[in-house]
């Protein structure tokens, strides 16, 4: 039963959120360096200027208390659905004064982009962008793919707290026993991969004629944004800007190790191969891309645009994975995803995104394991129903040993599947009263919610503000799993409902069902 808020919680949750408020205002030494190394003057005081708002704000929060006990769930929820909004609030700062945002709004709904890594973008001239800039754009996907909470409990912070604030992020599974080396074994295996592609891509980058110290930057954003699984990129063409086949295989891998779960990406350090490959997501995973592919391919044969095979393979594969990975990475322009594609292809595209990929990974949507208990949970109905009485019936699924699917799984993913549903459609049904297509509003709103970031046209900077309020909500949404944000709801709505009003109506309903009883 949720509690009302008293005043000890608000100062607790207030305590951990200034801690994550804290740790971010490291973030922005990436761009303060950048600025300073290229000479950004202008760039280089904006973000040593939101750094101090950032520290004022942190420990102003932090000092409600100075020595919190152990977190409770419902702090905990309250306390990670909140640092996602605190901080998207105050990382629009510099961006909205760099002069490439239309107004505040578009700022924050850049920076909400960023941390969910949903990558859509409303940027101004993006080519033209200053480096420190396009540096924080980055470190927010950086931040985000890892989860914020992970960034802070790889310093050793939160102490008892960590536990409950792991959970509380979507963070269901352990790759060793310690909350806090589990998040730090998770940001060494991004830093790995980044290192690793940044340096191939740099490489590749130098070949076709870029400038040193560009192709490194633009090579560490790509392999930043593929491997969270995100979508922002440094120039406006998106990744067909580069023209290279070899950098675009390169995302691919980055992108499907990025959507690993990571506690198989640890089996696979320990030697334990098999366990991979028997993982009941993994297998699932590849038949899923198998299917989308031959209906996708075949889809595309039709197209005006990609009807020759090499076109397919590139353009196609490629849209398929971004999609799939949830990166929203693109090398085909939004009027082509809409004109060129067939309708058949760009169905597929969103149908990829919603579902999403790994649970346990920086990818978004609604996860593939999620869909494999609903299935077993099916199977483990059918079996019950044709078996004899007395008959013991088990279902189980292989995930790092054989586990037991129960029936607490189950309800747990068909509440999520039914809740990024509904708001796939309210979604949908918020752009086309803005007066867009149907399909263009239904593939923007998956796009959003999955955080998948593969944008049809609807975002653009200016945008409606009602639409891309709603946009933001559901970007916030998505990255939380709605369990957190439900939950964080939940607990304002009960807090700030007077006793006396609530009383009330516990009276008057009781009251209601004396009456009903009397008449019957």
């Amino acid at each position: 039963m949720w509690q009302r808020l008293s005043f000890y919680d608000l100062r607790v949750i207030g305590h951990y959120l200034g801690v994550l408020v804290l740790v971010s205002t490291f973030g922005l030494i990436a761009p303060l360096l950048t600025a300073f190394i290229f000479g950004e003057w202008g760039a280089g005081s904006r973000y040593l200027f939101t750094a101090g708002i950032f520290l004022i704000v942190g420990s102003a929060l932090r000092f409600l208390r100075i020595q919190p006990g152990r977190l409770s769930r419902q702090q905990a929820l309250a306390v990670t659905g909140l640092a996602w909004l605190v901080l998207a609030l105050l990382s629009a700062i510099p961006l909205s004064f760099s002069g490439h945002y239309a107004n505040y709004m578009d700022a924050l709904f850049e920076a909400v982009s960023g941390l969910t890594t949903t990558g859509a973008t409303v940027v101004r001239d993006l080519d033209h962008l200053s480096y420190a800039d396009n540096m924080w754009r980055f470190a927010m996907h950086f931040m985000g793919g890892l989860g914020l909470v992970v960034v802070a409990l790889s310093f050793g912070l939160f102490g008892k707290g960590g536990a409950s604030l792991f959970s509380s992020e979507g963070r269901s599974e352990h790759v060793v026993p310690n909350v806090m080396q589990t998040a730090q074994f998770i940001g060494k295996i991004t830093v790995v991969f980044i290192a690793i592609s940044t340096a191939i891509v740099t490489a590749l980058c130098l070949r076709i004629g870029m400038e040193p110290a560009r192709a490194f930057l633009q090579s560490l954003w790509v392999s930043i944004s593929a491997f969270t699984t995100a979508g922002f990129v440094p120039m406006s063409q998106n990744i067909m800007y580069y023209h290279s086949i070899a950098i675009e295989a390169v995302l691919v891998v980055v992108m499907l190790m990025g959507c690993v779960n990571f506690t198989l990406h640890a089996e696979i350090i320990r030697g334990r191969i098999r366990s991979f490959f028997e993982d009941m997501e993994v297998r699932a995973a590849a038949m899923w891309l198998l299917v989308m592919v031959v209906v996708f391919m075949a889809s595309l044969a039709g197209s005006r645009l990609l009807s020759d095979l090499p076109a397919m393979e590139r353009r196609g594969l490629f849209m398929i994975f971004a999609a799939f990975t949830t990166t929203g990475f693109q090398n085909v322009t939004s009027a082509q995803l809409t004109d060129a594609f067939s309708s058949g292809a760009f169905l597929i595209i969103a149908i990829l995104m919603a579902v999403g990929a790994n649970s346990g990974s920086t990818a978004g949507g609604i996860k593939i394991q999620r869909f494999g208990i609903l299935v077993k949970g099916i199977v483990a109905t059918l079996k019950e129903t044709l078996a004899p009485d007395s008959a013991r019936v088990a279902t189980s699924y292989r995930h790092i040993g054989r586990r037991q699917v129960t029936l607490s799984l189950v309800r747990e993913a068909t509440t999520v599947l039914l809740l990024y549903g509904a708001t796939y459609v309210i979604g949908a049904l918020a752009g086309i009263a803005s007066g867009y297509e149907a399909s263009q509003a239904i593939f923007e709103s998956v796009a959003m919610a999955s955080n998948g970031g593969i944008t049809s046209g609807i975002v653009v900077p200016g945008m409606s503000w009602p639409l891309e309020l709603f946009y933001m909500f559901e970007m916030w949404a998505g990255r939380l799993e709605f369990v957190t944000l439900l939950a964080l709801l939940v607990q304002i709505v009960v807090s700030i409902t007077p006793t006396s009003f609530v009383g009330w109506v516990h009276a008057r309903n009781a009251d209601r069902a004396r009456k009903r009883g009397d008449e019957r």
